[in-house]
């Protein structure tokens, strides 16, 4: 106890000075000295899992007819690790896919010897391989970090959705993704003049770079006046698109059979045949198509026929339900598999565009029959599939609501 008291009375001695000056001055702010972090634990520089601030760092490009181990010996390995280093290499990487204008860079350490420690191959701008000359002896695969960002875009249609999007600085291959999420709900093909669309969608950018597209978070498209909106909801276990009333965008069928065509012939009860040189009924759609094109069922459905014919050439035919079925002629061939009795899932590749049969050229012929009555194909009305449920409607509103108003705000 006394200790006890002795302490405490050398510590009030000590400290009383210091309590004094803070009271007596509390206008005076002590100077407190900044210390960084960084000048205590300095930041390293980590690339491709290397710390490369460790290293003396030389960017190289593969030029024409550079084999790997030719690479490998420019960089002063010995060929007894070069042998080690392929052999790792095999189950990574196929040396025989090296290609020309590639950048790789070669690290070396920062003493005289100049000794190199690692090689990294780039394949693309996002992968690259790791040659690891280090004790290890070691290969490996590795991808660079991809950054999204939301932007913007839209416009309206004077041409054709393609060369819109490039007129207003949309890259074009955007349009795909587009024409898939309105595939049930507008005829690409059929787009007019005056037609207008607004999306939000992603951008990929490895290292400031732009690397790729995204997907299309949102979206709006005007087509003869109608205002359609796309507007992505998750619902069981899957996220779809729906309009601004909860209906899906998806329907019983897809408008088209195939991407990226023309019509060169329509429906007709009366046309002049271009080889035959009679009229009589086409009923169906000509796309015209470069051969080889995919072309794939509109919906599900059970293969009923699958045959040669003198004048359709390969032909297929699918049974949708009670109601429905649809054909495909002049084919090149059948995708593997095709054959009568075979069940196929709606945007399933089924053949392949061709001119067999009675054709001048390579192109699909489309046949759509109701209840066994040929219908021309761009007047089918399929119903969607199931809208957003009546328990999941409140949180649908208020994600609509939230995407509504971003589209509508972009000019």
């Amino acid at each position: 106890m006394k200790k006890d008291l002795t302490i405490s009375i050398f510590l009030t001695i000590i400290l009383l000075p210091v309590i004094n000056f803070l009271v007596e001055k509390p206008e005076q702010e002590l100077e407190i000295q900044e210390i960084k972090i960084e000048e205590i634990i300095p930041i390293i520089k980590m690339e491709y899992g290397i710390a490369v601030d460790s290293f003396t760092v030389e960017d190289k490009e593969i030029t024409p007819n550079l084999y790997l181990a030719e690479l490998f010996m420019q960089c002063d390995i010995s060929q007894k690790n070069i042998s080690k280093i392929i052999q790792k290499t095999k189950p990574v990487f196929d040396v025989r896919k090296i290609k020309r204008g590639n950048k790789y860079k070669v690290f070396r350490t920062n003493d005289t010897l100049q000794t190199v420690s690692y090689i990294v191959y780039h394949k693309n701008l996002k992968n690259y391989i790791v040659f690891d000359f280090t004790d290890t002896m070691n290969v490996y695969s590795g991808e660079k970090k991809v950054v999204k960002e939301l932007v913007t875009g839209s416009g309206e249609i004077y041409s054709n959705l393609w060369e819109t999007m490039q007129e207003n600085d949309i890259n074009p291959l955007i349009a795909n993704e587009l024409s898939d999420i309105y595939a049930w709900s507008i005829d690409f093909f059929g787009l007019q003049n005056g037609d207008k669309f607004k999306i939000i969608y992603e951008k990929q950018f490895i290292d400031g770079e732009e690397f790729g597209l995204g997907k299309i978070k949102v979206a709006y498209f005007e087509h003869f006046g109608k205002q359609i909106y796309a507007i992505p909801f998750f619902q069981d276990s899957l996220t779809s698109y729906y309009n601004v009333d909860g209906t899906s965008l998806r329907k019983a069928f897809l408008k088209a059979p195939l991407s990226y065509s023309r019509i060169s012939s329509g429906f007709s009860n009366s046309r002049l045949h271009p080889i035959l040189k009679i009229r009589r009924p086409h009923h169906g759609i000509d796309y015209a198509a470069p051969a080889g094109t995919p072309v794939q069922t509109i919906g599900d459905g059970v293969v009923i026929e699958a045959r040669y014919s003198s004048s359709a050439g390969n032909i297929l035919k699918i049974k949708h339900n009670g109601v429905y079925t649809t054909g495909y002629l002049h084919l090149s061939k059948f995708s593997e598999g095709i054959k009568i009795g075979s069940h196929v899932k709606q945007g399933e590749v089924i053949g392949f565009v061709g001119s067999t049969g009675l054709s001048t050229g390579a192109h699909l012929d489309f046949r759509v029959w109701k209840n066994g009555q040929a219908i021309d194909p761009l007047h089918v009305d399929a119903p969607p599939v199931e809208p957003v449920k009546a328990e999941n409607i409140l949180d649908f509103i208020k994600v609509r609501d939230m995407y509504k108003t971003q589209l509508d705000e972009i000019q």
